[in-house]
């Protein structure tokens, strides 16, 4: 890895959204050959990556976050609580705004501003905004490496693109099985369940480039970027790995998903 440690920041984030998209698309192929996925395993596989989410909104970014504030002799714990609210408060506001259709619900009941667009389109949204938040965590991760924090370090970055990695297998392949489902060919499914992914190497550049510029917004952004990822989890995520009653097994999701970016962001970093 001494090759990828050697380049700049920026770079090394969007290789690692070049990554965590390409698994996204790895999952949006699951529609090749298969037709239908059970409700039972999207609803494991929507709990697992609430699990990661969790996990990486911690270990990745609020224990950094609050760690970088004390060693810039910050109150430790005012960029966490504020960028943890205003994270939040972000995806809050694009929920109101960016029309999308959670999975598995009429198009009736689509949220954000009033459009027109088409059911299939509505359902990306709805991936995609998840995806905001995980590619700006990538992002301000590798900044925080290069600003030459103590506390961060490239193993905890890739820890991080990895976790982000595994759990958009699920979400690539939760829209395009569906959107298969509803009668779409099995290319265009695909099309539309890789491109929710492609907001990630975009965020993360700009995380990356923005903690550059402004080290002190660092701990600020970590937090910000997991207030952005709870949103995202208590919001969405939870709730619809829950919506068929398989309440055990999307628990049981969500467990092994926290274990498992726990033990990589302890183990690389």
């Amino acid at each position: 890895m001494t090759w990828f440690s050697s380049l700049g920041p920026v770079l090394q984030a969007l290789l690692a959204t070049l990554f965590t998209w390409g698994v996204t698309a790895l999952g949006a192929a699951f529609v090749f050959p298969f037709r239908e996925v059970s409700k039972k395993a999207l609803d494991a596989m929507m709990g697992f990556a609430a699990g990661v989410m969790i996990a990486a909104s911690f270990w990745s970014l609020l224990a950094p976050a609050i760690d970088m504030a004390g060693e810039q002799e910050m109150t430790a714990w005012v960029p966490a609580v504020v960028g943890f609210l205003a994270g939040g408060l972000f995806m809050l506001a694009v929920d109101k705004v960016l029309p999308h259709l959670h999975i598995g619900n009429p198009i009736e009941e689509a949220e954000g501003l009033s459009t027109s667009w088409q059911r299939s389109i509505l359902l990306v949204l709805a991936i995609t905004i998840h995806n905001i938040p995980e590619g700006l965590a990538i992002g301000v991760a590798f900044g925080a490496v290069a600003a030459g924090i103590p506390s961060a370090s490239i193993g905890g970055a890739i820890a991080l693109a990895l976790g982000i990695g595994i759990q958009n297998l699920p979400e690539g392949t939760s829209v395009s099985v569906p959107l298969r489902r509803e009668g779409m060919s099995r290319g265009r499914a695909f099309w539309f369940g890789q491109l929710s992914g492609s907001v990630e190497p975009v965020a993360a550049v700009g995380g990356a480039a923005a903690v550059l510029l402004m080290r002190p917004i660092l701990p600020y952004a970590l937090a910000f970027a997991a207030g952005a990822m709870i949103f995202v989890v208590v919001e969405e995520l939870i709730p619809e790995s829950q919506h068929n009653e398989n309440t055990d097994l999307a628990t049981v999701g969500t467990l092994a998903g926290f274990a498992v970016m726990m033990a990589l962001d302890v183990a690389l970093g």
